[in-house]
This record gives C-alpha cells, sequence and structure tokens, in this order.
C-alpha cells in the first residue's frame, strides 16, 4: 500500500464515517430520551433516498401511502388514549399533529409532482415526506410499551424493521436505485483528488453535528431533551413531557436520517434493504461513544468508517467481518469500565 492509496482510503473512510455519525448520533438522541434502539433508522434513511428516486422519476412514491396509513393508526391510538384518561378536551390537538400535518405533507407532494421540481424542491419533499414517520411509529408501537424494558422495546424495534423491510420492497421493488449527484466539482486536497460529493458529505455532518450542539445547549427544548436523557422521573416532575421529548426525538432523528440517506444515494446503491447494514454499522460506532457521548459517538462512527476503507482494500470479501468484530472487544472493554446501573422503571 503506497500513501497515495492510503490517503485515498483514507478520504473515502472519513466521508463514509460521515454518514455513519448522522446515523449513531440520531440512534443515540432517540436512544437516551426514549429508552428505545430504534433499529429501523437505518430504514428511514434507505427510504429517504428510494423515495428521492422515485421523485426524480416522476413516479409517486410508496411513502406517501405509508405515511397516510400511519397517520390514521396514530390518531386512533391517540384519541382513545385520551378518551379513556378523560383529556378528550386534547383530541382536536391531537388530531392536527398526527393526522392533519401528515396528510397536507402527502397532499402538498402529489400536487408537486406534476410539476417537475427541481432538485432543492425534491430534496425538501423527500425529507418531508419521511420525517414524520418515525414520531407516527413512535406513538402506535413505543408509546403503548414505553415503561417496558430495554430488551422488550429491543425486540418490538427489530420486529418493526422486518415489517418496513417488507414495506420496502412492496413499494419500491427489488432494484436498486442512485439519485443524482448533488455536486459534479472536483477539488485537489494535498495532491489527492476528491471530489465535491464526498467534500459535501463530510461538510453536512459537520454541520448537522454542530446544529445539535447549538440546540442541546442553547435552546429550553434541546435542555428539556437532556434532562430528559439523564433522568426521566426528574423530568417530569420539573414539567417536561416524557411522551413530547420522545416526539422530538424522533422528528430530530427522523431528519438526521433523511439527510444521510440524501447523500449517501447518489455515491452508493441503495436498496430497500440497504437500512440495516447502514445502521449496524453506525450502531457500532455509537457502541463505542457508548450509547451516551456525542462526540464520543461521532469519533466512534468515523473510526468504524476508516476502518471498513481500509478493510475493503485488504479483503473485501471480510470487511463486514473485520468492522463487526470490532463489538467484541469493545463491548467487553464496556462491561469492565462501565459501572452497572438498575435500570430505571417508571410506576
Amino acid at each position: 500500500m503506497t500513501s497515495d492509496i492510503a490517503a485515498i482510503l483514507a478520504i473515502d473512510g472519513i466521508a463514509t464515517g460521515a454518514i455513519y455519525v448522522l446515523v449513531a448520533v440520531g440512534t443515540v438522541l432517540i436512544f437516551t430520551v426514549t429508552r428505545v434502539m430504534f433499529i429501523p433508522f437505518g430504514d428511514i434513511a434507505a427510504f429517504t433516498a428510494l423515495t428521492l428516486a422515485a421523485l426524480e422519476t416522476g413516479h409517486l412514491p410508496g411513502t406517501v401511502g405509508l405515511v397516510l396509513v400511519l397517520a390514521v393508526l396514530a390518531s386512533l391510538a391517540e384519541c382513545w388514549s385520551l378518551g379513556r384518561s378523560g383529556r378528550g378536551r386534547h383530541i382536536p390537538k391531537a388530531l392536527a399533529f398526527y393526522l392533519l400535518l401528515p396528510v397536507l405533507v402527502a397532499l402538498f407532494v402529489r400536487l408537486a409532482l406534476p410539476l417537475a421540481p427541481s432538485m432543492p424542491v425534491r430534496i425538501v419533499l423527500a425529507l418531508l415526506l419521511v420525517m414524520p414517520i418515525s414520531p407516527l411509529l413512535d406513538r402506535i408501537v413505543f408509546r403503548p410499551i414505553a415503561d417496558a424494558s430495554v430488551l422488550l422495546l429491543l425486540i418490538v424495534s427489530m420486529a418493526l424493521h422486518f415489517a418496513l423491510v417488507g414495506l420496502g420492497l412492496l413499494f419500491f421493488g427489488p432494484e436498486g436505485v442512485r439519485t443524482q449527484p448533488l455536486t459534479d466539482s472536483a477539488f485537489e486536497v494535498l495532491g489527492v483528488h476528491v471530489n465535491g460529493q464526498t467534500l459535501l458529505i463530510v461538510i453536512a455532518s459537520i454541520v448537522f453535528s454542530g446544529l445539535l450542539y447549538l440546540f442541546f445547549g442553547f435552546t429550553l427544548t434541546g435542555k428539556a431533551l437532556r434532562a430528559t436523557a439523564v433522568n426521566r422521573t426528574g423530568a417530569r416532575l420539573m414539567g417536561i413531557r416524557p411522551a413530547r421529548s420522545g416526539t422530538i426525538a424522533y422528528l430530530v432523528g427522523s431528519l438526521m436520517a433523511g439527510v444521510s440517506g440524501i447523500l449517501v444515494a447518489p455515491v452508493n446503491t441503495i436498496f430497500y434493504d440497504s437500512g440495516f447494514l447502514l445502521g449496524l454499522k453506525a450502531f457500532v460506532g455509537a457502541i463505542i461513544g457508548g450509547l451516551a457521548s456525542y462526540p464520543g459517538t461521532a469519533i466512534g462512527a468515523v473510526f468504524v468508517g476508516v476502518l471498513e476503507s481500509f478493510a475493503s482494500f485488504e479483503s473485501s470479501a471480510l470487511k463486514e467481518v473485520i468492522v463487526f468484530s470490532l463489538l467484541i472487544p469493545i463491548l467487553i472493554w464496556r462491561s469492565i469500565v462501565s459501572p452497572h446501573i438498575e435500570e430505571e422503571v417508571e410506576e
């Protein structure tokens, strides 16, 4: 391996790691706030890429129907819950959030499709269409079992992933897609050729990580999410509603998954089930960060990307084995150095 090859592999690994950063940080955000290891996070990224590809070809993406069905189910679940608890006066507000907003988004996409929107508009439409999916799934699937053990939530999350993979096959078919490149520019950095797409991926990852830092550190909503992540019961005593915090976490997480899907689609062929590997590799980075530290998660995700790049050069057939084998020493190390805390279960 020459120094030029090593530099190319490092740049490619950093770009791949930047994608994993967005997915891993979003996964940690949802987990710390809701205790749900959201396995379908990668599926949301893949659905975004496939939705954008469908919009580019002028076809109505199947995610429109998915959002509408989820909106109806979530509205029924919320209205039933409010009615049983004697809070019927909140039903109009719940219908506006869980039914009206998703329907308006789906209708907007349907009306904009015949107008042949430009690339920026298509990206916005794809993001708007996938952002409600995670909060709606949370209301339908996870909210009724919010106080269950982390293991049960993980099992349900895995089952939900397989359901979404089946729906992805139904909506988008078995063919892989690539979207149009976001930029055709190219640069030379220290004698190494770097295309604009790679640079855009890294910049987007840095920008979104910075925005997330500002969100958590300087906004009341971000501080409420941090409080919920630290202690759900204490946050509730301070007037913070964990359910609302969870909804916001899913929204922010969906946005990050959507952005990662849009960034990866021009450089990788995306299939209906591509989200699982994407989420699993990002999960390795999240484990390095202890499922709690955002900077540690980002560093771990970049490390996974660089390791995957060099592993694919040495042995493309074993690159997945090398990456996932990294979990074994990390989990052993974490089990030794991390304090064991009893799981908090709300009454």
